[in-house]
């Protein structure tokens, strides 16, 4: 990906709400060994950028002296109602030491259990944390969903192919992508069991109402053998 520069400028505008009637978006930057500052950037250059950067890409700012230095977005926040960008965290990077962020997963190719059994894809996560120095961070990590052969087969954190300079920091065993039986299929099986359930129950039932007539012949008989006994007495 080629660089992504950003002119800023720094003073020009007395308030954040000042900047954002200039159609600029405030920023705040700030890290370690550095000193805050608060920027304001033009907003259409950082929603094209931040569009095909986002948060997993080094960023240069650049300032009216022309020095840049990269940074990593932190955080972005939206006015509720028109969902524009009102401001924007910045965090300085140094170039020569590790850094954590986050990296979105990309699915790619086709998954066998969705073309051929007619399952449903289900993502389960979209992020994974990783920590790298910045000029190996990348971009985006590709997820080959051709590996979901049947609905028992799961893509794990642990089967993701990240290069060697990159380390995800989240557990191996995490669910990434898999593909669950389709929705009638479900349906049929709970049927076919609410189906066995009924017939083992008619079964206990009919087999309970067989002993009942036995014993109602059983009492029957005894009945009668008392009768013939009070007559035999006479």
């Amino acid at each position: 990906m080629e660089k992504i520069i950003l002119d800023i400028t720094e003073g020009v505008y007395a308030t954040a709400k000042e900047a954002r009637e200039a159609n600029r978006i405030p920023m705040a930057y700030y890290g370690k060994s550095v000193e805050n500052h608060g920027f304001s950037v033009d907003y259409q250059d950082f929603r094209r950028a931040y569009e095909k950067g986002g948060r997993s890409t080094i960023m240069y700012f650049k300032n009216e002296k022309g020095e840049e230095f990269p940074v990593l977005v932190q955080d972005i926040q939206y006015e509720p109602v028109t969902d524009k960008i009102i401001h924007v965290d910045a965090m300085a990077v140094d170039m020569n030491k590790l850094i954590t962020t986050q990296v979105p997963l990309v699915l790619t190719g086709t998954a066998p259990a969705v073309k051929d059994l007619g399952g449903i894809l289900v993502q389960n996560k979209k992020k994974v944390e990783v920590e790298c120095l910045p000029n190996d961070l990348i971009h985006e990590i590709e997820v080959d969903i051709s590996l979901l052969v049947d609905f028992h087969t799961s893509i794990t954190i642990g089967d993701l192919q990240v290069p060697d300079t990159i380390k995800i920091l989240d557990a191996l065993d995490i669910n990434v992508a898999t593909v669950s039986a389709p929705k009638e299929e479900v349906e049929e099986e709970v049927v076919e069991e609410e189906v066995e359930g009924e017939e083992a129950a008619e079964g206990e039932e009919g087999e309970k109402k067989e002993g009942e007539g036995e014993e109602g012949e059983k009492k029957e008989g005894e009945g009668e053998k008392k009768e013939g006994g009070e007559k035999k007495k006479e």
